[in-house]
């Protein structure tokens, strides 16, 4: 039957001008939309977004799925399409994907990620392979890939860091000091020279005016 424009009543087994489907045949959903203040019974062959279809021996119905920001879903608690924006994993949609999996952009799909180990103890300082005759040098630490991510693109963390630091022993044992030591040394004694000097220019100077 037909009320008005739309077939308000197809695969419907009992229909109402004003509600819509009651009850609907065999293998059909119903499903109870909304307009307003009004609403209808429509008998379906699959749910619309954000509902599944729950088979009962009643009447098979379109459930609302009861998971925060899902498109559609297999049951009431598990999602199978996230909305735009989210990423799925196992059943939930989240912003961003929990510790230890990673994004897959193309799925919007949450996927075991790289798993790497504890730091281990920074190393020694050194510079040039050497560990004496600098003021500063570098010290690095590493860690190891515990377990490959699950695909080749995804990116592990970073595995080998280093830091700048100050060495043990400016000057090696036995080595010569660096020229730059020598030259700093002749430059003080010129400078006390010359201050001695002016000094000496300064009394004669005051001498004399006296």
């Amino acid at each position: 039957a037909n009320y008005g424009p739309n077939p308000i009543c197809k695969g419907c087994l009992s229909c109402s001008k004003d509600n819509g489907c009651i009850r609907c045949q065999h293998k059909l959903f119903f499903f109870l939309r909304r307009e307003g203040m009004r609403q209808f019974g429509e008998c379906l062959h699959s749910c619309p977004s954000g509902y599944y279809g729950l088979r009962t021996p009643d009447m098979n119905r379109c459930s609302r799925c009861r998971i925060e920001n899902c498109d559609s879903c297999f049951s009431r608690d598990f999602c199978t399409k996230c909305k735009p924006g989210f990423y799925s994993h196992r059943g939930r949609c989240f912003r961003g994907c929990p510790a230890g999996f990673a994004a897959l952009e193309e799925l919007m799909e949450c996927v075991e990620g790289c798993e790497v180990g504890q730091w281990s103890e920074w190393g020694t300082c050194s510079r040039n392979n050497k560990t004496c005759g600098f003021k500063w040098g570098l010290e690095t630490r590493t860690r190891q890939i515990v377990k490959k991510p699950a695909k080749d693109t995804i990116p592990c963390p970073t595995i080998a860091e280093s830091r700048r630091c100050k060495m043990a022993m400016r000057h090696c044992p036995g080595g010569k000091r660096p020229a730059k030591t020598k030259d700093k040394k002749k430059k003080k004694k010129n400078l006390m020279e010359r201050a001695q000097k002016q000094h000496s220019i300064f009394l004669a100077t005051d001498k004399t005016s006296q």
